[in-house]
């Protein structure tokens, strides 16, 4: 079943939304609804070129990464040792989203759904230090990075990006380890891809995600 929002700030029972993952449509992109939708593991996801309204989802299979689960391969174990490429938090969170949206032709591709209102949406919720970045430096120069929402103990990632090899997968690794140092649990990834699969990414129930999302404390 799919469900029309409107003006109200709440969200049906996700255990009633499609196969998919698909929950419902309509509403908006507020700091107030995301923090709610996020609580409740439901995100914003759609093409913005071919969708009036927002579609929001949430599927009953998450897979995420345990933070203490990272899989670091022995060739990016070798890469790590060449320090070749820095690390950091919330130092260039525009750069990083813009590079998200833009990277590899995707904001004109076909489906593309990080356009100007989730980019603002989520600028927003960075301001209020609800969204994070995690930025891949070669020297002065932007390599490689991800961005997504933290609350609590959990983040969310939205998107990642990569100008050089393995980027994106520098940008995970740290992102896992410094969880690991501040009572992280759990980094959500929303969608099972090859590359978060080769890195530890696994499934768990709807019911065990939520549990684990309401134990609360620890913000980057």
């Amino acid at each position: 079943m799919i469900f029309q929002l409107d003006d109200q700030l709440a969200f049906p029972d996700p255990r009633y939304g499609e196969a998919d993952g698909l929950l419902a449509v309509g509403g908006d992109l507020s700091v107030d609804r995301l923090l709610l939708a996020y609580s409740n593991g439901i995100f914003p996801w759609y093409s913005f070129r071919d969708n009036e309204q927002i579609l929001w989802f949430c599927p009953m299979r998450r897979f995420v990464i345990f933070p203490s689960e990272i899989h670091v391969s022995h060739s990016m174990r070798t890469l790590l040792h060449k320090d070749l490429y820095t690390c950091s938090i919330n130092m260039a969170f525009d750069q990083v989203i813009r590079h998200c949206s833009e990277a590899d032709g995707r904001y004109e591709q076909n489906g593309a759904w990080l356009g100007e209102d989730m980019i603002n949406a989520y600028t927003e919720l960075h301001r209020q230090h609800f969204a994070a970045s995690v930025e891949v430096w070669e020297g002065q120069r932007l390599v490689g990075g991800l961005y997504g929402v933290n609350i609590g103990r959990a983040f969310f990632g939205e998107s990642m990006f990569s100008l050089v090899p393995n980027g994106s997968k520098l940008a995970l690794i740290y992102l896992a380890q410094f969880l690991q140092k501040h009572g992280g649990t759990l980094i959500d990834c929303q969608f099972e891809t090859p590359h978060l699969k080769s890195m530890g990414g696994r499934y768990i129930s709807y019911e065990e995600y939520m549990r684990i999302l309401s134990d609360r404390p620890a913000e980057m």
